[in-house]
Formats: C-alpha cells, sequence, structure tokens
C-alpha cells in the first residue's frame, strides 16, 4: 500500500477577507480510514472541496498515487474515482434506486440508456452490500439506512478509489451504523481510501485507522487512533478546556412547584397518549432511538403538525396552537434538528434571520419600511451574546459553519423572547467546542426563569444536561427518569423494550 497516496501538499485557501486553510500538508494511506477532525470552521469541508474539485486552492496542490489532482469539478473528480458522500442525502425522488445510482453516468446502447445493463450492474452492488432493496424499486419512502446505502452503492457504480464520508451516523440508528461499519470495512479491504469526517469521537476509536486534527484551518497534527486518548484529540481539537462538555455547571433551576407547559394524552399521526410537565426553570430531555417519534410531539406542541387528540396547557391555560406563528405568540419556539431546511432562510443574511421572528414590531407605519437601525442593534445584542464567530449582519448564514449555523438559530429564539424553547437535537454536526457554548446559552436561559425540552440521541447529552427525561419509543412514552435514576442503560432499556416507568 502506498503511504502517500493522498498527498495535500501545503495548501491554503482564501475567501474575501478569510484565510480558510493555512499551509496543510499531511498524507493519506492507501486503503485506510482516516478521519479528519477539528471544530465547526476548522476548516475540514474547504479541504474535502478541494479535494473532490469544487475549490481550487489559493496555492498548494493535492496528489493522488503521486499525480497532480487538479479536478475542475465534482463531476471531474468522480470520473477520475474520488467521490463525496454528503451528510444530507443527495437523491432524486421521483426517480427509483437504480436510476439515482447510476444518475449522471448512465451506461448506452445505440444512443438510448442501457436499462438492462444499468440494472444488473447496480443490483449486483447492491446485493454484494447486502442491501435488501433494488434497482427497480422507488426511493419514495425509503428509510435513511437504505438511502445511506444507495449512496455508498453509487460511489461502487462509479468505480470510487476515494470515498469521503462527510457525518455519515447523523441520521441512522445504532442496527443501521453497525451496518455501515461493516461495509466501510469491506471497502478498505478491497483497497478503497476512505476520508472520514465525524464529531462522534467514539465511531472515530471503532473505524479509523489515523486522524489529522485541523484549527483555525491549520493542521495540528496526524496520530494513529491507538495512540492518542480522547482527551489529548479534544485538546488538539479545541486548544482549550472543555472538561464541561455535557455537563451542567451551575445549579439546577428547577422550581417543580410552578409547571410551566403540560401536556396530556397528546395524539397524533404517529404517536399516541403522550403526557408531560415542564417546570420552570428546567430543562427536560426526551430520549429515544431513532424512529421514537420525539420530533413529531415537538412539531404538534409549537403547532407545525396536527393534534388528532389530548390537550396542551401552557401556565395551567389550554392553548391550541395550529400553526407555529401561534405557538410563538404563546410563547413557545423550536430549534429545529434539520437546520439549513427549517431553522433560517438560506438566501437571506445573519441579520435578517436572527430578526425574522420580530420583523413586524421593526415595520414602520405606514410606509411598511423596516426599522433597519433597530435591527440592526438587536442582531449585535444577540450575536455578541451567542458568541457569534463572524458577528458581519450581512454575512450569509448558509456559508457559516455548522456550529455558527446554530447560533443563528438561538439567537433569533432568544430575540423572540420565548418562554419555553424546544431544543430538537441542538447538538447534531456541531463539534465539542461550539457544544460547550450552546450548552452555556442553555444554562443561562433556563436561569433567567425559563424552560427548555431538548430532544437528544446523545446518551452522554441527555444525562448531562436534563433536570428529568422522558423516553419514547415508537410513538409512545415508555419511561420517565428523574436526575438520580439517570444512567445508559436504564434510558437504553426504556428506548428499545416496552415497559412502563414501574416496571
Amino acid at each position: 500500500m502506498n503511504n502517500d497516496y493522498i498527498h495535500f501538499s501545503h495548501i491554503r485557501k482564501e475567501f474575501p477577507g478569510v484565510v480558510a486553510l493555512s499551509d496543510i500538508d499531511f498524507s493519506v494511506r492507501q486503503g485506510e480510514v482516516h478521519a479528519i477532525l477539528g471544530e465547526n470552521g476548522a476548516g475540514k469541508s474547504t479541504l474535502l472541496n478541494i479535494l473532490h474539485g469544487v475549490y481550487k486552492a489559493t496555492s498548494g496542490n493535492v496528489y493522488i498515487d503521486g499525480k497532480e489532482a487538479d479536478f475542475h469539478s465534482t463531476y471531474d473528480a468522480i470520473t477520475h474515482g474520488v467521490v463525496k458522500i454528503h451528510q444530507e442525502i443527495q437523491i432524486v425522488e421521483n426517480l427509483n434506486v437504480g436510476q439515482n445510482i447510476a444518475l449522471g453516468f448512465e451506461k448506452t446502447r445505440k444512443g438510448f440508456l442501457d436499462y438492462k445493463d444499468i440494472y444488473a450492474t447496480c443490483d449486483h452492488i447492491l446485493e454484494e452490500l447486502g442491501c435488501s432493496v433494488r434497482s427497480r424499486d422507488p426511493v419514495a419512502g425509503l428509510g435513511v439506512g437504505d438511502l445511506q446505502m444507495v449512496q455508498i452503492a453509487k460511489c461502487l457504480y462509479f468505480d470510487a478509489n476515494i470515498i469521503s464520508f462527510d457525518e455519515p451516523t447523523s441520521a441512522l440508528s445504532y442496527p443501521e451504523i453497525e451496518k455501515l461499519f461493516e461495509i466501510i470495512r469491506n471497502l478498505k479491504a478491497k483497497g478503497i481510501t476512505i476520508l472520514f469526517i465525524s464529531h462522534k469521537l467514539d465511531e472515530l476509536y471503532q473505524i479509523c485507522d489515523r486522524v489529522t486534527v485541523l484549527r483555525d484551518g491549520k493542521c495540528i497534527a496526524t496520530e494513529n487512533m491507538a495512540d492518542i486518548s480522547k482527551s489529548d484529540l479534544i485538546h488538539m481539537m479545541v486548544g482549550r478546556d472543555v472538561s464541561s462538555y455535557a455537563k451542567r455547571t451551575r445549579p439546577s433551576r428547577a422550581d417543580y412547584s410552578s409547571t410551566v407547559l403540560e401536556v396530556k394524552h397528546l395524539c397524533g399521526r404517529t404517536f399516541e397518549d403522550v403526557s408531560f410537565k415542564l417546570h420552570r426553570g428546567e430543562i427536560l430531555g426526551f430520549a429515544g432511538l431513532v424512529g421514537a417519534q420525539r420530533t413529531e410531539v415537538m412539531r404538534a406542541v409549537f403547532g407545525a403538525d396536527p393534534v388528532l387528540s389530548g390537550d396542551i396547557l401552557l401556565n395551567g391555560k389550554k392553548i391550541s396552537p395550529h400553526s407555529p406563528e401561534e405557538a410563538m405568540q404563546d410563547g413557545i419556539c423550536l430549534i429545529s434538528e434539520d437546520r439549513k431546511r427549517e431553522g433560517f432562510i438560506p438566501s437571506m443574511d445573519n441579520n435578517r434571520n436572527v430578526n425574522i421572528p420580530g420583523l413586524r414590531k421593526y415595520c414602520r407605519k405606514p410606509l411598511g419600511r423596516l426599522d433597519e437601525r433597530g435591527m440592526l442593534e438587536n442582531f449585535r445584542k444577540y450575536a455578541d451574546l451567542v458568541q457569534l464567530n463572524i458577528r458581519n449582519p450581512e454575512h450569509k448564514t448558509i456559508n457559516l459553519s455548522g456550529g455558527n449555523q446554530q447560533k443563528v438559530i438561538i439567537a433569533k429564539w432568544l430575540a423572540a423572547d420565548a418562554e419555553v424553547l424546544i431544543f430538537d437535537e441542538p447538538t447534531k454536526g456541531v463539534d465539542v467546542g461550539a457544544k460547550s457554548e450552546i450548552y452555556e446559552l442553555m444554562e443561562e436561559f433556563v436561569e433567567g426563569g425559563r424552560s427548555i425540552i431538548m430532544v437528544s440521541s446523545e446518551l452522554t447529552e441527555a444525562i448531562g444536561m436534563s433536570d428529568n427525561i422522558v423516553v419514547m419509543r415508537e410513538g409512545h412514552v415508555t419511561g420517565v427518569l428523574s436526575k438520580n435514576e439517570f444512567s445508559e442503560v436504564k434510558i437504553l432499556s426504556y428506548a428499545m423494550e416496552e415497559q412502563n416507568e414501574n416496571s
């Protein structure tokens, strides 16, 4: 195997006013699983985008097997066997599985698409991967795990010899993650080189051979996974103490004599008989596996999905929000787990995204013009509060790192003066350093007498940050745990098996 199969040689990348990468120099061996680790904004995605032909390096070169890889587009990279599997699964829903796999590289015969050959090739790949789906199956209705397999099949259809995985497990269940790792090991055994980005450090120790750590656009070190501890990795990533990661640093402010939100026997399209209480100053965690329908419950409380039966009481008064706007007027706000689709408007800048909930109060009558000065003052106030990395009000939110996009969304709802803030996977795809900052913001929020519901699939996060935890399984509440009952084993037992809280 070639010890310098991929060589990033003194890569520098500049954007207007920003140096994203500075003198990045390291090598990846052929047939290894190589982690690229760093905080949001460290330069990981920029580096991969240079490898995959999205960006041109300002200076420096990428070499593959000793030859300069000067790709002019992602299509150019794919034709050379360099393929990326994105965090957001890219599927055309009105095409079937085989058509998605071959899209853009369809085989032809006498000027026509040769579907017989396409489907035969795709079915062979899918069978080799151990997938239950086949080429003629529609992709509409497939689960996230199956869609991930379709993406991997696409790479093999292209005869990829280098595959980049960007947060591949962020939406997968535990069995799906195990299946994915088995496939990655099989790819490695065939000599395929894997670049692996994940913020879940435990995963890196399971699947990766070596790790390169980036920080502030610079290469800090490349180490064997077997030779470096988790604490050392975190220190290399952030360059500061994050020992408070997923731990409360302030006394609990939960006032159990004051119930802010009470949900009674709530039923929706995918859940039924859900009941819980949220107290003033409390962080109430919701745990469960993928498919537990926790998000669907929160969307119903927020007025985004219909409630079929049951009651929602806010400060003892029954409310029936039929839209997110009505829920916001009641003081309930939701930070969605799908921040790019539901958290902010991609075409807008930071200033507009932070001020969206309060646009009415900045509307000058009778001309209908916006109070730009007031909006700018409000943006600066909350950008400082959440410690936004790039506080330029005109900077497009879509161009921020994941952690800073999340901070813009948090700033938006803090500015809306919410009484109940629902965090759905608050740190999904967010690095360790940004997680600590988000946890601190959560504690500040409840310290002021307001309340949080936190849906989290990370057990360390749920256990570390919650005052109490509601556990769900397949649309039902299977357990409610107080702080002194928290344990990973107990939460998983409720999440995986039908039982009541007294069992």
